[in-house]
């Protein structure tokens, strides 16, 4: 859930993960006053395993078939007649439990849960949104409504084209609208009497009823060089590796454009100067000279040299150790120099988000949220889904081969190339009214202990000086 007046986290850096494109976003949190919201989305998600039907369990078994992208000339913008569209038969009769934030998806798709999903419901969500998408026998149309920016809406299709093609013939038939920007757009205060219209989006919060879902830069970030999730992993580790994190320096890092949002531009007023340290070394990014030189300055797996980061929200989104927009410099302080006095309990800290990222965040759990999210939904149509008169097929080819080079490459990259040999994880059972409030209290709880360390800390260094 993004936080309104926590928009501000402190990352223990001992594995070297930073926030990109926002972060990745799912929610973990500890009952101590240091917290992880290690979001893939900004809003939270549930589901009810008892209204999960079987996915397809054959008992013969059939090699998973190579699936490759075929560009003829290079340029190729019709797709393929002989993409496989049934299930393949799989030899597996068991799996994993799919992480705890899986139980989220139902949260999110509440609201309809008692109403259904109808094509009035749907259609409201036209003008507030930039494509809808149709997934119909396997296939995928998608008809754009206005211009998205940069290649978001570009990555979030080839994100689903993908999913497509690791479980062929298993996503159901569908169509959903898909909202690209920052801020959501569903505001429960304008929908109390009656079902909101369902949006995807890359966000949420408390206050909106937005679908959340895995946001674009999994697949790429084209713009600014960053490449497929799996990739930035296998960097980051590799950055990593060439400084212990006690050898690392002892600040609080953060490196972006101040001018995007009023809470960054407050930020640079916790940098270093000649009246104070508040532990935070602050660096103002030029998106053109970075531009200019490849952006060679800002790679990820370059910035595991400090011991802490310092994410802070654009326009949406949000991460761990909260600090306050309130006491924004002292809290950094107070976080970096608690993180320094006890050194061994941040690099656990480190440690345990940069195990959570490896085992929880993994590609095929991301894929694995996507399918549990749109068979939910699906669950909850009340309609058959059509093909608009203004949509057009889409497909790996169609998107893949007509695009620039450093496009294509990124597709290439994170290219499903073989469907899965086995079956999504199980989903876990949704939260119970209390569990889930007891989760919230929790995380209240643990925002206010930090909070009152933080005072205490304070008062304790004041007292020193008198």
């Amino acid at each position: 859930m993004a936080q309104q007046s926590h928009s501000i986290r402190v990352f223990f850096l001992n594995k070297g993960y930073q926030s990109f494109s926002a972060a990745k976003r799912w929610v973990s949190a500890t009952p101590s006053f240091i917290f992880f919201f290690l979001f893939l989305f900004t809003s939270a998600i549930l589901i009810d395993p008892s209204k999960i039907t079987s996915f397809s369990l054959l008992k013969t078994v059939t090699k998973n078939q190579r699936i490759t992208l075929n560009c003829i000339n290079g340029n190729l913008t019709t797709c393929p007649s002989n993409y496989p569209t049934t299930p393949f038969k799989l030899d597996m009769t068991s799996t994993e439990t799919c992480p705890e934030y899986f139980r989220w998806i139902h949260e999110d798709l509440k609201p309809w849960k008692n109403t259904g999903i109808t094509r009035n419901m749907v259609e409201a969500a036209r003008n507030i949104s930039h494509f809808r998408l149709v997934i119909l026998k396997g296939k995928v149309y998608v008809e754009k409504h206005r211009q998205v920016f940069q290649t978001r809406d570009v990555f979030t299709i080839w994100g689903i084209l993908q999913l497509l093609r690791l479980y062929p013939g298993e996503v159901p038939d569908l169509e959903l609208f898909f909202q690209c920007a920052d801020k959501t757009v569903v505001n429960k205060g304008s929908f109390r009497g009656s079902p909101p219209p369902p949006v995807f989006h890359y966000s949420g919060r408390e206050s909106a009823f937005d679908i959340v879902f895995p946001d674009w830069s999994f697949w790429g970030w084209a713009e600014i060089h960053i490449g497929p999730w799996e990739a930035i992993l296998e960097a980051i580790q590799k950055g990593n590796k060439e400084t212990k994190w006690k050898n690392r320096i002892p600040y609080g890092f953060w490196k972006g454009n101040p001018r995007v949002a009023y809470i960054r531009k407050q930020l640079c007023k916790c940098n270093v100067s000649g009246q104070h340290d508040w532990n935070a070394r602050i660096y103002d990014i030029n998106w053109k000279i970075e531009r200019k030189n490849s952006y060679e300055g800002t790679k990820l797996e370059d910035q595991c040299n400090y011991r802490y980061k310092i994410y802070v929200e654009g326009v949406s989104w949000s991460h761990y150790w909260p600090i306050s927009t309130q006491n924004m410099c002292q809290d950094i302080k107070f976080a970096v120099d608690w993180g320094n006095n006890h050194t061994d309990k941040a690099q656990e800290i480190g440690r345990e988000g940069s195990n959570y990222i490896h085992e929880k965040l993994k590609m095929k759990f991301v894929y694995d949220y996507m399918f549990h999210l749109l068979q939910e939904y699906a669950r909850l149509m009340r309609f058959e889904p059509a093909i608009p008169a203004g949509a057009v097929e889409v497909c790996s080819e169609s998107l893949a081969c007509s695009k620039r080079r450093g496009l294509r490459e990124l597709m290439q990259q994170s290219m499903v190339t073989k469907s899965s040999a086995k079956l999504p994880c199980t989903l876990p059972p949704p939260y119970k009214p209390r569990e889930l409030r007891e989760f919230l209290q929790r995380k209240e709880s643990s925002i206010k202990q930090m909070e009152m360390k933080n005072g205490e800390y304070f008062n304790s260094l004041n007292n020193a000086k008198h």
